[in-house]
């Protein structure tokens, strides 16, 4: 009789010794915590190995190296974030295994297996990821599943210094409560789950109020075990901490308080801020980290953004604060750069003090409550609202901050390069190199591998790089473009090979095989749209979206410009790839496929639109309607080949939905959902912005709208007057607001066979 038989083990018993004995359970006994949270990390990526034996080295800078002898590993590494990097690094080499967002590939080992990484460091002694807009656009709705499958993709990348953003309104709720804010005044005064990310930098305050306790405490819950995840793994998580700003109900009941009403950011009711001179604020925000640590535990950096689109009070009063605007947010405008100007053209003397009692101020706010902790800042603001942001003002603002005690993430240099370099890289403060390449979660097929390799070796070989702590992406949304974000982590370790020997490992770990030709393939994809770093599109005559049929409806798009990019070598290059798809029959290779597919139609379907609103403004009705019939079919066909895809319009709502406990709470999540990535809020620029190309939303969402503003061009045109352009604006804006609302659940058949579907789609256009 077997041993076993009278022990019963408990299911999940058995099933974590099954995973010790693939991974080497004779060395998992003595593994210490940190070898022990690799090993588990490695464990639930699917690797399957004869055995894996894991030992952390100290090391000066990151550092791995990973031999396979016979099908078994063996990883050294100066962190567990190395380790896990270093194996999945080592078995993407022998395309074992991938980790995207769209899916993973992992396949066995087999003792012919052998490979020998040598000794591989990084450049970079932090790995930054994720930007404060992220937990709008994206994870609002996440549970600790797909939480727990981001932070292993993190560690597979080489990630060790996330934003964790999560779990925050908790301890919001508590300090408020501890203030004399009642409850429901507490609710009101926080937005809707995915809009929190501008409450928390202070643009908006309780929009779409209440903010439900449910989701509080789902998140309160969630980010005990984000963290304890990310630092089992050695990261150090980037936690929030209080900017100033405070809800209006505090505002009023402190009315000596040195509270400056803010500018009303992209059309949403003005905000309060309080100054770091007045007392109160050192108060509020070092019990605002007591309470998070408490709650979560202590951290080494916590970020404070006090003026994210926000030009900072520089007048005593802070008289000067409500008129204040911002560049980037509606495009750069001569009217916001010259409003800018005016704030920045107070005496120097004046400004610069003000700058540097500020950042002094928010710096001590920290460190007051965490001693030994350094204050975080995104530095987007630096490069898009330059004419306030002087290298004088940005000097001033640092220039009371312990060097050391500082991090500032550059996060733009793929929008506004040079910042860094403009400001003497940040007048000896810490700072990590990146880009955001997403803004809103909006998906057109784009990025600049050629870039990035060459702009970051540039970066790192640059005599005034200064403190250049780290390298990071910061994507506003997930889910789209993986290849970027693939190559791009992989060059932060310092890979050497070109582009078309990365593509041969990427392509032989993601679909299970590569060949010439696929890779051939790929670079003609890659030299039509992966050559392009900032989507100029998104923003067009002061109007947001991905394409101009993702734009709110307008006549002016008869004369929208060209798409960037090389249209005529995507087309070549998904050609090819098409012509190898029997030979890679891979899920992965289907969603590739559909992606630059759908993105290469969309681009076509922009053609069709302006064809149509040009022959109406003509007076061409018969032209018009020819291609107002084409708009129709090719916008119902991308709807249905984008089905295949990860995500949908379906899929978004539905995890909205599954996140509320009441009926109540499934409807009004549903319907912020659909407003975060369609109608914003506002009545600035920001309908659009988060334009998603989803099945759901060409067919039910970008198409009404258009064939009511193209069914007005024509009547107009038939009645040869001009068209009333702001009636037919006001009417689709009306039914966006409804379209919101109006509780529809969606469903979306994914075609049987995506890639004929592609190839099909691609023979019926130019």
């Amino acid at each position: 009789m077997s041993i076993l038989q009278p022990l019963r083990l408990h299911p999940l018993l058995m099933s974590s010794l099954a995973v010790a004995l693939a991974l080497g359970g004779a060395a998992q006994a003595a593994d210490s915590p940190e070898v022990a949270a690799a090993r588990a990390a490695i464990a639930r990526m699917g690797v399957r190995a004869q055995r894996v034996d894991l030992s952390i080295r100290p090391a000066a800078h990151p550092t791995y190296r990973v031999r396979i002898r016979h099908g078994a590993i063996a990883a050294s590494g100066s962190s567990p974030i190395a380790l896990v990097h270093g194996v999945a690094q080592a078995l993407e080499a022998k395309g074992k295994l991938h980790l995207s967002w769209e899916g993973r590939r992992a396949a066995p080992l087999s003792r012919a297996d052998n490979f020998d990484s040598g000794e591989v460091s990084s450049p970079f002694d932090l790995r930054a990821y994720l930007n404060t807009c992220t937990y709008g656009y994206t994870t609002p709705w996440w549970n600790w599943a797909r939480w727990s499958s981001e932070i292993d993709w993190m560690a597979a990348h080489g990630v060790d210094t996330p934003l964790a953003m999560e779990g925050q309104e908790y301890v919001w709720r508590a300090l408020w409560r501890e203030e004399g804010m009642d409850e429901a005044a507490i609710g009101q005064s926080l937005s809707a789950a995915p809009f929190l990310p501008w409450q928390r930098m202070g643009n908006i305050a309780g929009y779409r109020a209440p903010l439900s306790p449910g989701w509080i405490e789902k998140k309160h819950q969630l980010q005990i075990r984000i963290l304890a995840r990310m630092r089992s793994l050695g990261m150090k998580p980037v936690l929030p901490a209080f900017a100033g700003y405070v809800p209006e109900g505090f505002a009023k009941a402190h009315p000596k308080a040195r509270i400056y009403t803010m500018r009303s950011w992209e059309g949403f009711p003005p905000t309060y801020w309080l100054d770091p001179s007045d007392p109160l604020f050192a108060r509020l925000a070092k019990r605002f980290i007591e309470i998070y640590n408490a709650t979560y535990g202590a951290g080494d950096y916590y970020l404070a953004d006090a003026f994210n689109e926000m030009v900072p009070p520089i007048a005593e009063d802070g008289s000067d604060a409500a008129n204040a605007q911002y560049g980037d947010a509606i495009a750069n405008t001569a009217a916001a750069n010259t409003q800018a100007e005016k704030v920045a053209a107070l005496p120097p003397a004046v400004r610069d003090a003000r700058l540097a009692a500020y950042g002094e101020k928010l710096y001590h706010s920290i460190t007051a409550a965490a001693p030994n902790a350094t204050w975080v800042m995104q530095g987007w603001l630096f490069g898009a609202d330059k004419a306030f942001w002087t290298p004088d003002a940005v000097r001033a603002f640092l220039s009371k901050v312990p060097d050391e005690k500082m991090l500032v993430l550059d996060i733009g240099n793929d929008r506004y390069p040079g910042i860094w370099q403009q400001t003497q890289a940040f007048y000896g403060k810490q700072w990590v190199y990146g880009y955001v390449h997403n803004y809103g979660g909006s998906n057109p097929a784009y990025g600049d591998l050629g870039f990035y390799k060459t702009d970051m070796a540039a970066a790192l070989n640059h005599p005034g790089k200064g403190h250049m702590a780290g390298f990071g992406l910061f994507p506003e949304g997930l889910h789209s473009n993986s290849i970027v974000y693939a190559y791009a982590h992989d060059l932060a370790w310092g890979p050497k090979r070109d582009l078309g020997e990365w593509l041969k490992t990427y392509t032989a770990a993601r679909y299970g095989s590569t060949s010439p030709a696929l890779v051939s393939a790929w670079q003609g994809a890659i030299s039509g749209a992966y050559q392009t770093r900032y989507w100029t599109p998104r923003w067009w005559n002061q109007m947001a979206g991905a394409y101009l049929f993702f734009k709110r409806p307008s006549l002016s798009g008869a004369d929208y410009p060209a798409a960037p990019g090389d249209p005529a070598a995507l087309r070549r290059g998904i050609e090819a790839m098409l012509a190898a798809a029997p030979a890679h029959p891979s899920a992965l290779f289907a969603k590739d496929i559909v992606d630059l597919t759908r993105h290469y139609a969309s681009m076509r379907l922009d053609d069709r639109l302006k064809a149509a609103l040009a022959a109406y403004k003509a007076g061409d009705v018969a032209g018009g309607d020819k291609a107002r019939a084409q708009i129709s079919d090719l916008a119902r066909k991308i709807d249905t080949l984008a089905a295949n895809q990860q995500e949908t319009l379906a899929s978004w709502v539905k995890d909205a939905r599954a996140y509320g406990d009441t009926p109540q709470e499934k409807a009004d999540y549903a319907t912020q959902a659909k407003a975060i990535v369609t109608i914003w809020g506002g009545t600035g620029h920001l309908s659009d912005y988060a334009s998603r190309a989803w099945s759901g939303l060409y067919a039910d969402y970008y198409l009404p709208r258009w064939q009511m503003m193209l069914e007005d061009a024509r009547a107009a045109a038939l009645a040869h007057r001009p068209l009333d352009e702001a009636a037919a604006i006001a009417r689709i804006r009306a039914w966006e607001e409804q379209w919101v609302a109006n509780g529809k659940d969606y469903a979306h058949a994914a075609p049987t066979d995506p890639v004929r579907a592609a190839a099909q789609m691609l023979k019926e256009l130019p």
